[in-house]
């Protein structure tokens, strides 16, 4: 099967919303709950046909595309959101190596998701608890380790820990799928043109 700078530019759209949200509520304590469960989601999509369809839509991934139109263009306004998405970039590479974690971390997931299908809700605090778990228990111990900053005063707590690490769980999982498409890192340096016409052709 082949794909497209298309298919790759929605999977770097699922990392850089998933990652402006951990971004968002390590320094406010609150997130976007839309975005949120469209990270969660695209967590339990491991079967999904298309790129697309393991974000539900198109339109999910607007937040995402916006993020990147701007960056691909220097208008980023947030330096650690890149430099983040690079360590999970780098994170992914280590984890698909790792056979005893991905094992792991599949059932995990399916735990969780099993929890979600019961309360009804895939960002319900107990699924996101969950799904936070699974990346600290697993994930979080390979390296490079991603380092997340923010307030101290919602670091400490308990639940914007959880939904952390759940989006970061979220933002490997999109970074997995990235390399599925068939990204690389020469993308950034080759295809840059390639990936703006087709983050514009995603947003119009």
């Amino acid at each position: 099967m082949s794909f497209t700078v298309d298919d790759r530019v929605l999977a770097l759209a699922g990392i850089a919303q998933a990652l402006q949200q951990v971004r968002r509520i390590a320094d406010t304590g609150h997130s976007d709950a839309a975005v949120v469960r469209t990270a969660i989601d695209s967590v339990f999509r491991l079967d999904a046909d298309s790129a697309a369809g393991v974000y539900g839509e198109r339109e999910a991934l607007k937040p995402g595309l916006r993020l990147l139109h701007n960056y691909f263009r220097n208008q980023g306004q947030d330096p650690m959101l890149p430099k983040l998405a690079m360590a999970v970039l780098q994170l992914e590479r280590r984890f698909i190596s790792e056979q005893a974690v991905i094992d792991k971390v599949t059932d995990g997931i399916a735990r969780a998701q099993r929890q979600a299908a019961e309360v009804g809700d895939s960002a319900h605090p107990d699924v996101l608890a969950a799904l936070g778990g699974v990346y600290a228990d697993t994930i979080s111990h390979l390296k490079p380790r991603v380092m997340v900053q923010g307030n101290p005063h919602y670091l400490g707590q308990a639940g914007v820990v959880a939904e952390i690490r759940a989006l970061l769980l979220a933002a490997v999982r999109s970074a997995v799928l990235w390399r599925q498409m068939g990204g690389s890192y020469w993308d950034f340096l080759f295809a840059r043109k390639a990936m703006v016409e087709a983050v514009d052709r995603a947003l119009s």
